[in-house]
């Protein structure tokens, strides 16, 4: 029997694949969650932030939808648009999206996704590793991505890969969650 990531190609992402990347399931459950706790003391004028993992009571699922606008906006040359799929069957099974920042000269990796039946297969890894050969190839110093605190697999997957932790942000989503962002130098 052939071994599955044998038989999972990583390429350049096309316009046809963008209606398979948006059919994927986005979602994923968790029963922990990032808390983050901010205290400052006025009179010393210090800030003390806490991150704690917490278990919730129950399972929660978490649904992220995808965002058209965003993968359309990956065919811009300042863009990174990357796609795993079945090699018999080319069909999509993950994809990873990355703005080249070329003030910060940063990859920011926007959506980074593997369908549910392929994860923990390494498939998420080897889209990062792409990401990251793209990222050589363009001169760009780090990776940057960023999650909810509520998406504990992603950032489990961040720090399995090699990303650290690096600050958070408390109005950063749409829906006023707390981001938190990791980070991995390319050399």
């Amino acid at each position: 029997m052939q071994p599955i990531l044998a038989n999972i190609l990583v390429r350049d992402g096309l316009e046809a694949d963008i209606t398979a990347c948006l059919a994927l399931e986005h979602t994923v459950e968790t029963d922990t969650v990032w808390q983050i706790q901010a205290h400052h003391e006025e009179y010393r004028n210090e800030w003390e932030i806490t991150l704690r993992m917490e278990r919730l009571p129950r399972t929660i699922e978490l649904h992220n939808p995808p965002d058209e606008t965003r993968l359309r906006a990956a065919f811009q040359p300042d863009h990174c648009f990357i796609v795993a799929v079945n090699r018999d069957t080319q069909t999509v099974i993950g994809y990873l999206t990355m703005l080249h920042d070329r003030i910060r000269n940063i990859g920011q990796i926007e959506d980074i996704l593997v369908t549910r039946p392929m994860r923990r297969r390494d498939v998420g890894k080897r889209l990062i590793n792409a990401a990251r050969q793209w990222a050589k190839e363009h001169d760009i110093t780090r990776l940057t991505l960023h999650t909810h605190t509520k998406n504990v697999p992603a950032i489990n997957f961040c720090q399995r890969i090699g990303f650290q932790f690096c600050g958070f942000n408390d109005r950063f989503l749409p829906n006023q969650d707390i981001a938190v962002f990791f980070s991995q130098s390319i050399r």
